[in-house]
């Protein structure tokens, strides 16, 4: 099993990455001066290469705090989805251990045992987990009731649903839980553990881990200010509630790491899958599904919509998937393109929503320093 060897690949480019990049680096230090964010951190990759790897500011904003750094972990929130918990779904579905089709009540019995008597859930698939069509709602504050991870679990299992199964796409980290649920009991084996074993080792990310040491905390972007939960800054662990009562290892949450440990990944999915996926699982997950209408979601994976935060310049085949501390990870087979974002925009608090602004701009800038303005 080959390894994606990044650093060998960036010989030759880093050089020019900061003129190639001019503009879109420039933007990315404009609106860390806007305080829209703090910190950032950026992977590109082209045609199998590393060409741009560069970070960007301080962990907070005072100017005698850390500057970040390319070993920088940053706190990956919802790109936990795909980073860990899809890739996990991708391989237990090539063992044979995952049917797209099968009720979740068959793998997890108390989705319907435990709940509200509700005959819809029984239709309820692992496939419209996956796309976020299982008609559970997007988003429950379930740490404010629950103290322990098998409390939380249970408050997920048991949520009532919010729509019909299968007739509206509804971004749901709910569904999630549920998922990871149901895949570690496929694997037998806790996701954190499946994940580095048969992810993250494989290709090389050395970096990426659920549940940063304590004595590495510090070299971390904090990234909020607790005031009303757990009261105190958080930095160095997971900003997610919930993920937090999971102990850190959410299916939803939870994930930290590098951009250079994402490009890694990126650049097997850009490759087929090559060395952990077969292409034709590739190809399953990251197309965009036919239902319910109207959906912009692949397996797991998000697709560009209209407009798109990946830019305007993503094809249609194109995949990705958003962060809410600030994260992002976008990829085009058609390009051989992917670009990794990491940001703190979640310092001090969650209200600056800049960055939906910025990040487009910036994938845009990228495309068009390797293709011209004329990049359509």
């Amino acid at each position: 099993m080959t390894t994606p060897n990044l650093s060998s690949m960036l010989t030759g480019d880093a050089e020019r990455q900061d003129q190639v990049f001019s503009q879109a680096f420039s933007m990315l230090r404009e609106a860390i001066g806007q305080q829209a964010f703090p910190a950032a951190s950026v992977a590109v990759t082209h045609r199998g290469r590393l060409i741009g790897l560069k970070s960007f500011g301080q962990f907070p904003y005072e100017r005698d705090s850390p500057s970040v750094n390319q070993t920088t972990l940053f706190d990956l929130a919802s790109l936990t989805k795909v980073v860990a918990t899809t890739p996990m779904a991708m391989l237990l579905y090539e063992r044979g251990l995952l049917d797209l089709e099968a009720p979740v009540a068959a793998i997890v019995p108390e989705f319907i045992r435990d709940a509200e008597q509700d005959p819809r859930r029984h239709d309820v698939t692992l496939r419209m987990l996956l796309s976020h069509s299982s008609g559970l709602p997007a988003y429950e504050k379930l740490y404010l009731k629950c103290h322990t991870r098998d409390e939380l679990l249970h408050a997920a299992i048991t949520m009532p649903l919010a729509s019909d199964p299968a007739t509206r796409a509804v971004y749901s980290d709910i569904g999630f839980i549920i998922l990871g649920i149901a895949l570690e009991r496929l694997a037998d084996e806790p996701l954190d553990r499946f994940c580095l074993c048969e992810i993250f080792a494989p290709l090389g990310m050395t970096s990426t881990t659920f549940n940063p040491p304590v004595e590495i905390r510090a070299q971390i972007p904090p990234t909020a200010r607790d005031q009303t939960f757990r009261n105190k800054i958080i930095q160095g662990e997971v900003q997610d509630e919930n993920a937090y009562i999971l102990g850190g290892v959410g299916p939803q949450a939870g994930l930290f790491s590098t951009a250079e440990d994402l490009a890694k990944l990126a650049h097997a999915m850009l490759n087929e899958g090559r060395p952990i996926f077969r292409p034709e699982t590739v190809s399953l997950f990251t197309c965009r599904e036919s239902a319910p209408s109207g959906t912009s979601r692949a397996l797991g994976w998000d697709t560009p919509s209209s407009p798109s935060q990946s830019g305007k310049y993503f094809s249609p085949n194109s995949f990705g998937h958003l962060g809410y501390t600030g994260t992002s990870l976008w990829i085009d087979p058609t390009r051989e393109l992917s670009i990794t974002l990491l940001t703190n925009r979640t310092w001090p608090d969650c209200l600056n929503q800049a960055i939906k602004q910025v990040r487009p701009k910036f994938h845009d800038a990228v495309v068009e320093a390797l293709e011209g303005p004329d990049s359509n």
